[in-house]
């Protein structure tokens, strides 16, 4: 079966339904684990101190921020270029999740980096880029709401979902882009494989990352299942109102 098949609305959701209490049980136990392991199981840094088990939350709810727009990016490319219903609205339900965690991310940076840098905030490249991904968040979802037809909505948002994009890779690549600023360079690298983070503590981080990896695609998927009955609900309702 082609993965164009799920396109269909229909299909989508039964899968979605079967699909959703593996993915919210998953991320429980992950989560569950993860966090309590890091923070009561864990060691005090030698130079942080206690703080550096903020690191069990701002790590994955960072790296979430940025992935939920890049998985925003590739189903508003469908919708444009396919014109699939479903990955419109999978890219609508992303958005506040997405919000969500870049707010996270914010809130947790802040107040690591009260204690650490003296400072609760620093106009950091990757933390001005971080806040401009939130305000993008914000506009995205903003302009979701303002427009009353939704094909035209979902053009006008994808358009802006491209250009949003340059700063979610910003926020992943910009202590590789420069040199300057405050905030430390990537724990754990992509393209070399080399981490800075001792197994101690790398163990439940990755952990508590699947976790919350699994606990945005159950809220996506959750979230689709809404925006798609909603659709439904509108046009039947415009329906009735042509016939009355």
């Amino acid at each position: 079966m082609s993965i164009w098949s799920y396109a269909n609305p229909v299909k989508f959701l039964a899968l979605s339904i079967r699909v959703q209490p593996f993915l919210w049980t998953a991320a429980l136990i992950c989560l569950a684990t993860g966090l309590i392991w890091g923070f009561f199981a864990t060691p005090d840094d030698f130079r942080q101190g206690s703080t550096v088990k903020i690191i069990y939350l701002h790590v994955p709810a960072a790296l979430m921020a940025i992935n939920a727009w890049f998985m925003m990016l590739i189903t508003s490319l469908i919708w444009l270029v396919r014109r699939h219903h479903v990955s419109a609205l999978a890219a609508k339900a992303a958005a506040p999740v997405g919000l969500v965690m870049t707010l996270i991310a914010l809130i947790t940076g802040a107040i690591w980096g009260q204690p650490m840098w003296g400072t609760w905030w620093e106009w950091d490249p990757r933390l001005t880029s971080f806040l401009i991904l939130f305000l993008f968040y914000l506009g995205y979802m903003a302009l979701w709401e303002a427009i009353e037809d939704p094909d035209t909505a979902a053009d006008l948002t994808s358009v802006l979902c491209l250009v949003g994009s340059v700063f979610a890779v910003l926020s992943r690549y910009a202590v590789q882009f420069w040199n300057q600023g405050l905030h430390q360079g990537t724990s754990i690298p992509v393209t070399t494989g080399a981490r800075t983070v001792s197994d101690v503590f790398f163990v439940p981080l990755l952990i508590c990352m699947i976790g919350f990896g699994l606990l945005f695609a159950a809220l996506v998927l959750y979230r689709t299942g809404t925006e798609i009955r909603l659709r439904r609900i509108r046009a039947l309702r415009a329906r009735m109102e042509r016939t009355l």
